[in-house]
């Protein structure tokens, strides 16, 4: 590990950074279509699954990518993450039926289980403790690029040279992140040859106690997001935006300027006053989603929504490494992840139901990510208050 003063733009910070804004670009530029590819193959009711199946194995998996990233080391695991984007994105237009579908859907989640686990770990042994909000700030914005650019080139594509292409341009896009990959150097000291002993999981791999406030404010505010991205689609298909993908632009849009910012104030100014912030803007942007009327009104959400974004996901990431042993970063990166992908899952597949196709219920279905969202702040009132006792 580096130690503090340290230079954070080296060469292999700069490589991680591209290879994230590849890698998240695979798999989001699809996201946009596929409640409309669903329909066209007759599941428009299961929509609600398409996130949260996505999820369920992402979650299910991290136990496992945490402890191969502290045993086997964190490129094999950054690895495993995009072989699956490249392998699924070419299987989509030949399993074209409802049950091949969601079959896929839940092989695909298993590479954001490993990929973000192995990168994040990557990223906190390379640079320096004192610039550690400061670099998964620069991360996300890489990561939030991707993001942002693919689900506007995954909607083009579609439109304009068919689904499938836009599939296996996903894959191409993965190709591109793990050619990247190929000239990084593995950061674990000590790394172990693979054995299935490393696949055999005990309750200590799946929970790192130190990470337990980190999580569950990641559990309140992450529910919101499994909803934009379940309903979002439809949502604009409602007010005839052309492109499903241009909300997604504007929340990540802002979420990147802001974090060019927010992560360096977390390192000066501490971590959860940050979060308090970023946790009432997001119950304030969902609250104006679920009210808006006019495009105008609705982009004005996703960009609130944005900055909060930019706010806390560097943030929170920063607080669960401060908190976490070393030599147990990658478990408790993982509980984290874990935490990250229950409450998307669960968002998606609760406004899946809240919805039901019936755009009068986008207030409801909003409002109770707001709802969720605030609580975050509530509950990070309180635990400042216990530690400020305690202190």
């Amino acid at each position: 590990m580096q130690k503090s003063g340290d230079t954070l733009f080296s060469t292999q910070f700069v490589l991680l950074a591209l290879s994230s804004v590849l890698f998240m670009g695979s798999f989001n530029m699809i996201i946009p279509e596929l409640p409309s590819y669903l329909t066209s193959l007759g599941g428009k009711e299961y929509k609600g699954l398409i996130i949260s199946l996505f999820t369920l194995t992402a979650g299910l998996s991290r136990p496992f990518s945490g402890k191969l990233a502290d045993t086997i080391g964190r490129m094999p695991v950054m690895v495993i993450g995009v072989i699956v984007c490249i392998v699924i994105g070419v299987l989509y237009p030949l399993l074209n039926s409802i049950t091949g579908f969601f079959i896929l859907r839940l092989i695909h989640g298993f590479s954001t289980g490993f990929k973000p686990t192995g990168t994040s770990a990557f990223l906190a042994d390379i640079v320096p403790i004192n610039k550690r909000g400061e670099a998964l700030g620069y991360i996300g914005v890489a990561g939030s690029i991707g993001m942002a650019g693919g689900p506007v080139l995954g909607s083009y594509i579609a439109q304009e040279f068919g689904i499938d292409n836009m599939f296996y341009s996903s894959s191409i896009v993965a190709l591109l992140s793990i050619i990247i990959l190929g000239g990084m150097k593995e950061t674990l000291p000590n790394k172990e040859k693979f054995k299935l002993k490393h696949l055999i999981i005990s309750p200590k791999d799946v929970i790192d106690l130190s990470v337990i406030a980190p999580s569950l404010v990641m559990t309140l505010t992450a529910f919101s997001f499994g909803i934009i991205l379940t309903v979002v689609p439809d949502f604009s298909d409602h007010l005839e935006i052309s492109n499903r993908g241009t909300f997604f632009s504007f929340m990540l849009i802002a979420s990147i300027f802001v974090r060019f910012f927010a992560g360096k104030a977390s390192d000066k100014y501490g971590r959860v006053g940050l979060i308090k912030i970023g946790s009432i803007l997001l119950s304030a942007g969902m609250m104006i989603v679920a009210f808006a009327t006019s495009t105008i009104m609705f982009l004005s959400g996703a960009v609130v929504i944005g900055i909060s974004v930019g706010i806390n996901s560097p943030t929170i990431f920063a607080w669960t490494v401060d908190l976490v042993d070393d030599k147990h970063r990658g478990r408790g990166l993982s509980t984290m992840f874990i935490a990250l992908e229950i409450a998307i899952g669960v968002g998606a597949f609760s406004s899946g139901f809240t919805y039901n196709n019936d755009p009068s219920n986008f207030p409801l279905t909003f409002g109770l990510g707001s709802i969720l969202a605030f609580s975050s702040f509530v509950y990070l009132m309180i635990y400042t208050k216990q530690h400020t006792c305690l202190g």
